[in-house]
């Protein structure tokens, strides 16, 4: 039956025509913002995890900057560190050698006071950011901030945490050394034994700082591909197949064009009514 009042072949393409238009514009917003879940709407499950586990991964890169400083810190220190060991190693070895008959002990003191200026300068000089680890001023117990994990909705950091060394205490009783040709043979073992004493702590203190760095990195090294599986993750989830959605575009605009051409011979229906009556 045919009416002027009900157009249900129009209405019918109309529909169509609408529901496909929409199709169309979110397929359009997909591929142009490459995502497929871009809200809460387009699929709230997802949406959810995926803003999760984006905030994890952004905390993970902030603690990864944190670390790089940190890092960079023990690495000066490490260095100077190391340098003394090899100063503090030739001081021992020339008392040693202020042992042997007939050495300027004079020279040798003015030798050890050049080692130990080396040493207070080497210190000074191991400082990154503002921060010296082996200095009297920055040393003792550090935390370093080394991950960020996440327990039934509550937060919580792990840490890596150690104790630097005061190096410049240390440089000063090789600074305190003194020996003269008036020294005795007793008093320079007695001073060689304890040099020996001192220059073990300072290769402790950079043993120490070497194995900090050594954790730094490792801790790092896991920071890093754990941020990839997580953008990984949320990628996988939210990431529009662009393939899939071009191919998806096209079909719709050949749909697209279809239902406007159906709707414009359902329109025309009426008029077909009007020429039975000419």
């Amino acid at each position: 039956m045919s009416s002027i009042l009900t157009n249900t072949s129009a209405m019918n393409a109309l529909s169509t025509l609408r529901n496909i238009n929409d199709q169309l514009s979110e397929t359009q917003n997909r591929i142009s913002t490459g995502m497929k879940v871009n809200s809460a709407k387009d699929n709230a499950s997802y949406f959810s995890i995926s803003t999760t586990m984006d905030s994890e991964s952004g905390m993970n890169k902030a603690v990864n900057e944190g670390l790089t400083l940190a890092k960079n810190s023990v690495s000066t220190a490490r260095l100077g560190a190391e340098t003394m060991v090899d100063l503090a190693q030739q001081c021992v070895d020339r008392m040693a050698f202020a042992q042997t008959e007939g050495v300027d002990q004079t020279d040798v003191q003015k030798e050890l006071a050049s080692l130990a200026a080396q040493m207070k300068t080497a210190i000074d000089q191991s400082s990154f950011n503002g921060e010296n680890l082996i200095s009297t001023a920055g040393a003792g117990p550090k935390e370093v901030v080394s991950g960020v994990s996440r327990s039934g909705g509550a937060l919580s950091t792990t840490s890596i945490d150690f104790t630097s060394t005061d190096l410049e205490a240390v440089q000063a009783t090789f600074a305190a050394i003194t020996i003269d040709n008036t020294t005795t043979a007793a008093d320079l073992e007695l001073a060689m034994t304890n040099a020996e004493v001192y220059l073990s702590s300072v290769i402790d203190a950079a043993t120490g700082l070497g194995i900090v760095e050594k954790s730094i990195e490792t801790q790092q090294n896991f920071l890093n591909e754990l941020t990839d599986r997580l953008d990984s993750g949320v990628g996988s989830m939210i990431d529009a197949d662009m393939e899939e959605e071009a191919a998806r575009l096209q079909s719709l605009q050949v749909q697209q064009q279809l239902s406007t051409q159906s709707l414009s011979i359902a329109n025309q229906s009426p008029q077909n009514i009007l020429s039975l009556f000419k």
